[in-house]
């Protein structure tokens, strides 16, 4: 047999993607008989809007060491393979290539741009997927899932319908996150907070000075709030004070909040329940003491009609104003320039997210949290590391109503029709169906309704991701509960949180057992990886220079579960080298071996038994890594073992006794039954080169593919 000298992975690593697909072992369905017992892991979708990045490559390398191991001990092994509609986001990718082409959104009907999106996801789907396949991921892509598939829409809209009725459904209008450039609202997760120095205004209001880095929003003020501790306001508590405004004199309360902080200005707040989420919570507390929300900012980023001279005005050209009219009627008493605080800010844009009042709806979180929170807390869903269970349970221990309506064009439509008969401004009647409009108000019986226009965020319908996708009843009772949810951790409240939620409440199951919560990929300076800084890495590129073994390798030795991975080229670089370093021992074996007759059993000495243990001792221990979710180490071991081991020192001390007639058998057999094994071990972590040299290899009773070979313990 002709053996090339060096494994050329850009060569090969099609081919054997082709062979895998062919063999239709992906798809747990066709694996052979005795592969009974199931496992299941669900793929966090991609977004259909772009290529693959690093962060990617890491999950699809984790995800498949699971699955091809779980393949190789027995199991059913499911991957169940997707890519997510990803909606806001997608949404601003599209637009920003209609707006290269000198066209907008708005020059279209809704529909139409709906379209032009659906096709652009599809086409992207396609590009992911191959992507997906180049980094061997070894997923069932007959069940293949994207977030807008009917069967997905379907049950998003019956969940809704669901809660609905069940009254954990309601449209209020209340203080939401909102970005007034791309005109969305957004859940508190979705709001960026950076650190930004930005002047600090102190105002003259009657017997007080009051410090806010938005004298803008000082026209929205219904109250001056103290801490109820604080001495040195207390004659003033529960008195109306009047005020100079810009707008002439008025009247204003002053109340005491334990909110308030000391610290902050004078000690003394102004509140604005219409434009501050502190303030917006003072107000619930105390509405019998002050007036309801008053608006001063649209949700354009203008200024209302009561702020009289300067409505229409920008929130930007609105302070600049309102600072030097302040000045004029010498009611600023000073101005610290250097203030630094935390600023909310839109997570794609960077501009200011305003708190605006609006009419959304959200989910009464609390019933659904209870049972989450149990579930984590007794042990039926186990989270590794285990130090993200306390992060988990704090925020699920203080988490708040969840916001689910946005107002892109792109994604699940709510199905939600108001009836325009029944309707007031402050009384709304809405029908809520399962997805399809109903035929009219089964209040007036007319059919006077009006679509909402509203979609889910996209963390809503992917929060139903695990049952969702498993909707055949098959499917269900095989691989639900699934085995392993692996993802990033910044993503834990986003998606793992509400999918333990939303599952425990649609199925009355947990959606999976365990938790695997991988870190982000950061450079070499231990930077986070963006296009700015010029230090992002290509993972299909980095592939094709260097084959997609070394790519995984790099990814997986020294990734510890909730800690940032640290990867470069020269690591990668190493990582070819030991691949390189796997085919040259076979490359020996086979010159070495030529003569070797699989089945023969020859006899082996004491010395080949013991080389023997002590591979299997090995196996035992990486097989216990795996077990344990301590993928780095297993693949340290394996890697130390092949190169410095077998290859340093078992292969050159077998070198004479392979010269030896009467040892030269028994010595193949150990060498051929080692090296097999480290192929076995090594399969879920470098796959290519593995299978390549598994299909040269001289054994009995060898399988259509390495990836259903029986594990070595």
């Amino acid at each position: 047999m002709k053996i090339p000298k060096a494994y050329d992975p850009n060569k090969k690593e099609g081919k054997i993607y082709k062979l895998w697909e062919k063999t239709g072992y992906f798809n747990p369905d066709n694996l052979p008989e005795n592969h009974k017992d199931p496992f299941s892991i669900l793929m966090p979708p991609p977004n259909a809007n772009g290529s693959l990045h690093i962060g990617h490559s890491l999950f699809i390398t984790l995800q498949d060491i699971m699955t091809r191991y779980n393949r190789m001990k027995g199991k059913k092994a499911l991957w169940l393979p997707g890519a997510d509609h990803a909606g806001f986001e997608t949404q601003i990718v599209f637009e920003q290539k209609l707006e290269k082409e000198g066209k907008s959104r708005l020059d279209m009907e809704r529909e139409e741009f709906y379209e032009k999106v659906w096709d652009y996801t599809q086409k992207n789907r396609e590009v992911v997927k191959d992507q997906i396949k180049k980094m061997g991921a070894s997923c069932d892509w007959s069940r293949d899932t994207f977030t807008l598939d009917e069967k997905i829409v379907e049950t998003t809209h019956n969940t809704f319908k669901k809660m609905a009725d069940e009254g954990l459904i309601y449209r209020k209008k209340r203080l939401v996150n909102y970005c007034t450039n791309h005109q969305t609202a957004f859940s508190d997760l979705e709001v960026e907070h950076v650190r930004r120095k930005t002047p600090l205004y102190y105002i003259k209001y009657g017997p007080f000075i009051l410090a806010t880095t938005r004298p803008e929003t000082k026209f929205g003020d219904t109250a001056i709030a103290v801490h109820p501790e604080d001495r040195k306001y207390r004659k003033y508590v529960g008195k109306e004070i009047r005020i100079k405004t810009l707008l002439g004199e008025k009247k204003i309360k002053v109340i005491q909040d334990e909110a308030v902080d000391r610290e902050f200005g004078t000690g003394a707040i102004k509140v604005t329940p219409a434009h501050s989420e502190v303030d917006y919570e003072i107000w619930q507390r105390h509405k019998d003491e002050m007036p309801d929300p008053i608006e001063a900012i649209d949700k354009d980023g203008k200024m209302t009609d009561v702020t009289g001279p300067y409505a229409g005005m920008s929130v930007e050209k609105a302070r600049k104003k309102v600072v030097q009219d302040l000045k004029k009627k010498d009611l600023l008493q000073r101005i610290d320039e250097e203030y630094e605080h935390n600023l909310s800010v839109c997570y794609k844009c960077g501009k200011k997210i305003e708190p605006i009042l609006m009419k959304q709806w959200f989910i009464d979180i609390k019933p659904l949290a209870e049972p989450a929170i149990e579930a984590v807390k007794s042990g039926k869903i186990k989270i590794i590391p285990d130090n993200y269970k306390k992060v988990y349970l704090h925020w699920m221990e203080n988490i708040k109503d969840w916001n689910i309506s946005r107002q892109n064009w792109w994604g699940i439509e709510i199905p939600a029709w108001k009836c325009q008969n029944c309707s007031t401004e402050d009384d709304e009647k809405w029908v809520i169906t399962a997805g399809k409009k109903p035929k009219k108000c089964p209040q007036c019986e007319e059919n006077n309704l009006e679509r909402d226009g509203d979609v889910f965020d996209t963390w809503f319908s992917s929060g139903q991701w695990p049952f969702a996708t498993l909707l055949n009843e098959s499917d269900l009772e095989q691989y639900y509960p699934t085995s392993v949810m692996e993802t990033a951790y910044d993503i834990l409240f986003f998606w793992v949180a509400r999918m333990i939620m939303l599952s425990l409440y649609k199925t009355e199951k947990i959606p999976f057992k365990t938790v695997y919560l991988h870190g982000l990929v950061r450079d070499e300076n231990r930077d986070k990886m963006s296009k700015s800084k010029g230090n992002v890495i290509n993972p299909i590129e980095i592939a094709e220079e260097y084959g997609t073994d070394a790519l995984r390798m790099s990814l997986i030795v020294g990734n510890l579960p909730g800690k940032d991975v640290v990867i470069s080229e020269n690591e990668i670089k190493g990582y070819r080298n030991y691949v390189n370093k796997i085919w040259n021992m076979f490359r020996f074996l086979m010159f070495r071996c030529e003569d070797y007759e699989p089945g023969k059993n020859p006899k082996l000495s004491n010395k080949d038994k013991k080389l023997i243990d002590e591979f299997n001792e090995k196996a035992e221990e990486v097989t216990s890594h795996i077990e344990n979710f301590e993928f780095s180490h297993a693949a340290e071991k394996i890697y130390h073992y092949s190169w410095h081991r077998f290859a340093d020192e078992i292969i050159e001390e077998s070198k004479p006794i392979l010269d030896d007639k009467n040892k030269k058998a028994g010595r193949q057999e150990v060498l051929i039954t080692i090296f097999t094994g480290i192929l076995k071990l090594a399969h879920p972590f470098i796959p290519f080169v593995t299978e390549e040299i598994y299909q040269k290899m001289p054994l009995e009773d060898k399988k259509e593919t390495l990836m259903i070979e029986e594990w070595p313990i």
